[in-house]
């Protein structure tokens, strides 16, 4: 499978505040080595504040807001965890909405973490195998997904492939997987 995300966009949606910094960087820094172009999404415009677990880190530039993009506008979506991250962001119908989107217009999607949080309430779990950190393991079961405990899972049912990893230690084979999936 090729690599090279050449003339590819991927959207890394996220919350003002509480994305896992790591969970965003280094995936972002996978699809620009591979070729492509990372935008970053949110909800508000400005800078988005990355965290080390509870604490501050650093701010990122926010490169359009919800209400200034669509899913046609990217080939792939990336989903960064952080318990607040994802938490926000199910709460919000434009985000959920988006997330919805990628699945049904059959685009890849990737999530770290407690991302699949967002993925349960957009209703895009049921009959997919994922994984996700350990704590979203009855949410995701009770949305009819089938949870599992591995480094990475690549789950192919439905429309779309969708990439989820458990949490930061396994962002190797994360990126590795996401980069494969998103360059088709």
């Amino acid at each position: 499978m090729s690599t090279n995300l050449q003339g590819r966009t991927i959207a890394f949606l996220v919350a003002p505040d509480g994305i896992e910094q790591v969970e965003l960087t280094e995936p972002w820094n996978a699809i620009q080595q591979a070729g492509g172009t990372p935008r970053l999404v949110s909800t508000k415009p400005g800078h988005a504040q990355g965290r080390n677990h509870l604490e501050k880190a650093d701010t990122f530039p926010v490169d359009a807001t919800l209400d200034e993009v669509s899913v046609d506008d990217f080939d792939g979506l990336s989903l960064p965890g952080g318990v607040a991250n994802p938490d926000f962001l199910r709460m919000q119908e434009k985000a959920v909405a988006f997330v919805r989107g990628f699945f049904e217009a059959g685009k890849p999607v990737t999530a770290i973490c407690h991302a699949p949080w967002t993925i349960v309430e957009a209703d895009m779990v049921r009959g997919r195998t994922l994984t996700s950190w350990p704590s979203l393991k009855t949410d995701i079961r009770n949305a009819g997904g089938t949870w599992v405990d591995e480094e990475v899972q690549v789950c192919t049912a439905g429309p779309n492939v969708l990439v989820t990893s458990r949490k930061p230690d396994d962002l190797k084979a994360y990126c590795r997987q996401s980069i494969e999936i998103f360059a088709g």
